[in-house]
């Protein structure tokens, strides 16, 4: 079996990441029930989410912001334009060098001043909380540096169209997560969460040096910040580190919200988030993954048909999953939060919030989907400024719902501040691009979406009778009554709504068999 290999059309790829990342997420969800049934929704999951926010903002601003905008189309650029491998692997070993070297400084720099930062992260954090935060902050200064070396090497599997094992890296990120709880915390207390962190960024570069070493990296020293490729990458990369930087202002404005709220505040919302994080990792950021490469070559030509028939087809296979997994989510939403976190110390209170922010998650899980895709349809263009015009204005809107709802709604309000301002950013989105590219193909979006909103509210329907048709045969009150009733109602309403697109002939139910049966012949 060949791992390293090519994959051909960006549904094929999506494939490849989406298997990837659901073992990724398998991981994921394992690690949260571990977190929950150790710690619940209380201080330590709180000083964990807090301590996470400062490193977290500077892999985003320094290394998402290279690799996302810059790096990914001028490398992508280059094999285009079938440069000397010389020139191709210069341009990789110069921004390493660059990054490593940043990235060490400005960790360093930061963990020198975390007493500083962490008191304006947690206003609301007893002076006991924000010593364990510092102290944890500090060792996951760590997790940037491995992560933004790890990033360039993911950013050439990427280019070479290499998903799988650029998609195995998050898998192992989650399982030195999982050692960190399981053993360093019992050798080091609250900061062995905060190796674990660490020693997952470690575990997610380790993975991916093999494969970019096949394709023909090699180690050198050079440092040239005049470099043509290198000043492209810092253009390009600018307005995208601010459309960055305004998400995790975003992040940092709800973390700091919910630090004033009820202690748990913050680690409610962390673990809604990240079971709403299921299906878009796997749906809206796979197919996003896959995509980007594309969208940039057609883009680089200037073939503006293709690309929008890529970005379009793209759309509606994202669609055709992520709203009937809304549905699902919502319906089983309370199954869901119990059987992944109702354990040990996550007690019926926490679970009743969790469910209730994870419900009002899934109604802007279509556009928290799409928006990864449309970004990056700037990006091929090499238009950052607009994803963060869009970005600054949605994240605003964020900030001002927020702080009008938590008054009434707790942590709850915030969930629906966040729900509605990225569903605005997904509308200005479209309005933008369809101004760009002159045309989107909506035609055929629409008469899908026509089809596939009755289809997944009907499964939604089945799936509901389902729970209280087959209850009484259950006990519910244990995991694995409450585990069958969920499978059986899910698979009811996913069964339905295949029926449905069948027999209303929506073309992605067949196309998706197609690319899944070819996706797995490269395994051969």
């Amino acid at each position: 079996m060949k791992l390293n290999f090519e994959s051909k059309t960006i549904a094929s790829g999506a494939i490849i990441i989406a298997c990837a990342t659901l073992v990724s997420k398998i991981f994921g969800l394992i690690r949260e029930r571990i977190f929950a049934g150790q710690f619940g929704a209380g201080d330590i999951m709180d000083i964990y989410q807090v301590a996470f926010r400062a490193p977290d903002f500077v892999f985003n601003l320094l290394v998402l912001g290279a690799i996302s905008a810059g790096f990914i189309p001028v490398f992508t650029g280059y094999l285009k334009k079938k440069k000397e491998d010389q020139e191709i692997w210069n341009l990789v070993n110069n921004l390493l060098n660059i990054m490593v070297v940043g990235l060490i400084a400005v960790c360093a720099f930061l963990a020198i001043i975390t007493p500083f930062l962490i008191p304006l992260i947690a206003p609301g954090f007893s002076q006991e909380k924000i010593q364990l935060a510092i102290g944890m902050t500090r060792i996951m200064f760590l997790s940037p540096i491995f992560l933004g070396i790890s990033s360039i090497f993911g950013g050439i599997l990427n280019s070479f169209r290499r998903f799988f094992i650029y998609s195995l890296a998050p898998i192992f990120y989650n399982i030195g997560i999982i050692i960190g709880v399981l053993f360093f915390y019992q050798w080091w207390g609250i900061y062995g969460l905060a190796a674990g962190v660490a020693f997952g960024a470690f575990l997610h570069l380790a993975i991916q040096i093999p494969a970019a070493y096949q394709l023909g990296f090699r180690w050198k020293n050079i440092f040239d910040f005049s470099s043509p490729g290198i000043r492209q990458i810092a253009r390009m990369m600018v307005p995208r580190t601010l459309a960055l930087a305004i998400s995790q202002i975003n992040l940092l404005a709800i973390t700091i919200i919910a630090s004033t709220l009820a202690s748990g505040s913050i680690a409610v919302f962390h673990y809604a988030n990240n079971l709403q994080s299921f299906p878009l990792g796997i749906v809206g950021i796979s197919f996003s993954i896959a995509a980007f490469p594309f969208l940039s070559s057609r883009a680089a030509d200037k073939k503006t048909k293709e690309f929008v028939f890529a970005l379009s087809s793209t759309i509606r296979q994202i669609l055709f999953l992520i709203i009937p997994a809304s549905v699902l989510i919502f319906i089983l939403r309370a199954q869901i939060v119990r059987i992944i976190l109702g354990t040990g110390n996550f007690d019926w209170t926490d679970t009743k919030l969790t469910l209730s922010c994870l419900g009002i998650f899934s109604f802007s899980l279509f556009a928290q989907a799409l928006i990864p895709l449309f970004a990056r349809a700037f990006f091929a263009y090499q238009d950052a400024r607009t994803p963060f015009f869009t970005g600054m204005v949605s994240v605003s809107l964020n900030i001002i719902l927020a702080l009008s709802f938590v008054s009434h709604l707790g942590i709850v309000g915030l969930v629906l501040a966040f729900s509605i301002s990225s569903i605005f950013n997904l509308i200005l989105l479209y309005l933008f691009l369809r101004l760009k590219i002159g045309f989107f193909d909506e035609k055929n979006i629409f008469q899908m979406i026509l089809k596939i909103i009755p289809s997944s509210l009907l499964a939604g329907f089945f799936s509901w009778k389902t729970l209280y048709l087959i209850e009484p045969f259950l006990n519910t009150r244990t995991g694995l009554g409450i585990l069958i009733q969920a499978l059986v109602a899910g698979f009811a309403g996913i069964g339905i709504y295949f029926i449905c697109c069948y027999l209303l002939k929506v073309k992605e139910i067949f196309s998706l068999k197609n690319l899944i049966l070819r996706s797995f012949v490269n395994f051969k």
